[in-house]
């Protein structure tokens, strides 16, 4: 049931929907402390001791970490007022715009918060996505669903370590974040072409679906 034909292009994007989104979310935390441990090997500005550098790289996570709350604030904000699609291609832009100047080496104050504004936006992304994908489903295959979703997002968090630590310690580091900015644009290309928005619309009971009410679904 979970591979009819009516899932068929759901089941497709939602996957994809949730690689990206792991990936991009675990590598964007992973990038704070891989940025800042390749500055002293790969930029112009050396640390003037290691004592400096473990101080940094501790205040650099601290502050990146209280973007989750921002970015839970802005997810519950825009979800059920712009609705579930537009606020993943809102908010998965923002990302690439604060994740692109990174491609090249910036001050440290400049790296931080850029890596805080990503970090928000991808945390508000996943939030939403947690949302939306059990919306999706029929109830008969809704858990089902929703966990095979998981596991393939959880593929994206294995995988990701393979770019934020070898590309960026290999002195690499425009070729991570433009990675990282691909793998956002192709959520937010899956974001757009979601089967339908669930603001505000009943959840569908079974796998099979009228025409006339996946019209309908469709049209609102």
């Amino acid at each position: 049931m979970l591979f009819s034909s009516n899932l068929t292009r759901t089941i497709l994007l939602l996957w994809t929907f949730y690689f990206g989104n792991v990936f991009s979310y675990y590598g964007i935390i992973s990038l704070t402390s891989e940025l800042s441990s390749s500055e002293s090997k790969c930029g112009s500005t050396a640390w003037q001791s290691e004592g400096l550098q473990d101080a940094s790289l501790y205040i650099d996570v601290f502050i990146t970490s209280l973007a989750e709350l921002p970015g839970l604030l802005l997810s519950a904000i825009l979800v059920d007022r712009i609705g579930r699609k537009l606020t993943f291609i809102i908010i998965l832009t923002l990302a690439c715009i604060f994740l692109l100047p990174l491609a090249f080496y910036q001050s440290a104050t400049l790296t931080t918060a850029l890596l805080f504004g990503a970090r928000m936006c991808a945390m508000g992304s996943i939030t939403v996505a947690y949302i939306y994908g059990p919306e999706i489903y029929p109830t008969s295959v809704r858990t089902t669903g929703i966990g095979v979703a998981g596991a393939v997002g959880r593929i994206g968090g294995m995988i990701f370590p393979l770019v934020a630590v070898g590309l960026v310690t290999s002195c690499h580091q425009t070729a991570a974040i433009i990675l990282f900015d691909v793998v956002i644009v192709l959520s937010a290309i899956c974001a757009f072409l979601f089967p339908y928005e669930t603001k505000g619309q009943e959840l569908i009971d079974t796998v099979v679906v009228s025409k006339s009410k996946e019209a309908q679904v469709v049209g609102d």
